[in-house]
């Protein structure tokens, strides 16, 4: 049994009390996880070890214990078929993103699901339904940059004929008491009481976290994208799509009417997708960074920064840093400390509040 594994520090809900992210919830097929506070609560019970969330998390939160995204890639790479099954070398095809099934599909001059044990699984009827919009999505990108590969859906019904029968010894049950045994044996049976928990755990953070959070990661599967598209002829031309086609990354635009400057869209980008400078002057954005988990704005009250209808392609092959927006930086007629002077302004943002606040207690 797998246990599904949240780690506090890397979800974008850890990051900022104003993210609405839930696509983990969302994507579950059997609602073992909730948002109950404001981090997701797994119930182990209840979870089938699919890896869907694993996929379907913009920041690699999630993870199962027996299955890493990461391992699979590389072993996949040195695999004669190019077969992708729950039989033979995943827990589920949910546990693939359309990132890493146009990663693969290039690496393995196309890449087959095998979706012929759906319609035995309890859950093979929601995961078809997300692996349709899921392929599409790859197929849509691969055509989008002139790939002559394709993801495609076989009911294949893999079985793995290599694998003796594995045959029940009562001597085996003596040979788990011997010393190097022992923590094996304690480590399984500590796993089956967690995976047999029928109620959902609440994660925190607390100070201990404080640095993680504060660390800008790139995921490893963007990595490997990029690793991935090194072997992919440069387009002979650059398309621009519809932002919507790519649920993993974006383009960004700015309205510097409504910014202020609070200096909070990047301070919590947990990519660094979204940088300014030492004297915070400007918003840059690098969408190769990008892994659209919304959170930028989520914390932008005044909803200046918004999502651009396009994106192009030229991104993945010849990446740029993007100027949002520039700001003039002046010395605080109070504090004498330097600020981003939207409109102007002649004390920072800092001081006003403080004296907004005054006039309140003022009465004035």
């Amino acid at each position: 049994m797998s246990l599904l594994i949240l780690s506090p520090s890397s979800c974008v809900r850890a990051l900022s009390v104003n993210s609405v992210c839930t696509n983990c919830s969302d994507i579950c097929p059997t609602a073992a996880i909730s948002i109950i506070g404001r981090l997701p609560s797994i119930n182990q019970a209840q979870c089938v070890g699919c890896a869907g969330c694993v996929a379907a998390c913009p920041t690699e939160a999630l993870n199962l214990d027996d299955f890493s995204p990461t391992d699979f890639f590389f072993s996949f790479a040195t695999d004669e078929e190019n077969i992708v099954s729950c039989q033979k070398n995943v827990p589920c095809i949910a546990a693939l993103s359309a990132e890493q099934l146009i990663s693969f599909a290039q690496m393995k001059q196309g890449v087959v699901l095998d979706t012929g044990h759906c319609a035995q699984c309890d859950i093979g009827e929601h995961v078809l339904a997300v692996m349709a919009n899921t392929i599409d999505n790859a197929n849509y990108l691969l055509e989008a940059i002139e790939s002559e590969y394709t993801v495609a859906c076989e009911p294949i019904s893999y079985t793995d004929t290599t694998q003796p029968d594995e045959k029940v010894d009562r001597r085996d049950f003596f040979k788990n008491f011997h010393l190097r045994g022992i923590g094996k044996a304690r480590s399984d049976f500590e796993k089956e009481i967690q995976s047999t928990t029928d109620e959902f755990i609440e994660y925190t953070t607390d100070s201990s976290d404080t640095k993680a959070l504060q660390t800008k990661k790139i995921t490893d599967r963007r990595k490997l994208f990029f690793t991935a598209l090194k072997r992919f002829e440069v387009p002979a031309e650059f398309h621009v799509v519809q932002s919507d086609k790519i649920v993993f990354t974006s383009q960004k635009l700015l309205d510097e009417e409504l910014c202020t400057a609070c200096e909070m869209c990047y301070r919590v980008c947990p990519t660094g997708a979204l940088t300014s400078d030492m004297r915070n002057s400007k918003i840059d954005f690098d969408p190769f960074l990008c892994v659209k988990c919304h959170l930028c704005h989520d914390v932008c009250e005044p909803n200046a920064i918004t999502l651009s209808t396009s994106y192009n392609l030229k991104e993945w092959y010849a990446q740029s840093v993007q100027n949002l927006v520039t700001f003039a930086v002046r010395r605080c007629n109070e504090c004498d400390g330097l600020f981003s002077s939207v409109a102007g302004e002649k004390i920072c943002r800092r001081c006003r509040l403080e004296e907004e606040e005054a006039r309140e207690l003022w009465g004035l």
